[in-house]
């Protein structure tokens, strides 16, 4: 006979909260991740470098996702916020 496994019920709401705040928390790893790529290109073969140009305007996207996804998740947060507090009352 095998054990039954007491698996706590989660609503769904709350999950996806959960869920959502632990990617906020990832969100500056990801970034710092992916501020590093550059440094992982590989050299041109005719000058031996990589365009500062290039490097500059990666980090500047990889800067705009991290802002516009932060404030998409936080907005997401708030309204999730916004309809547990309409739930609880």
């Amino acid at each position: 006979m095998s054990p039954k496994h007491n698996i706590p019920f989660l609503e769904r709401q709350s999950y996806r909260r959960r869920r959502l705040i632990d990617t906020i928390r990832m969100l500056p790893v990801i970034g710092a991740v992916l501020w590093a790529v550059p440094l992982l290109w590989r050299q041109s073969e005719a000058s031996g470098t990589v365009m500062t140009s290039d490097a500059i305007i990666y980090i500047f996207l990889v800067w705009l996702f991290m802002v516009v996804g932060g404030a998409w998740l936080a907005r997401n947060l708030k309204r999730s916020d916004a309809e547990e507090k309409e739930r609880g009352r």
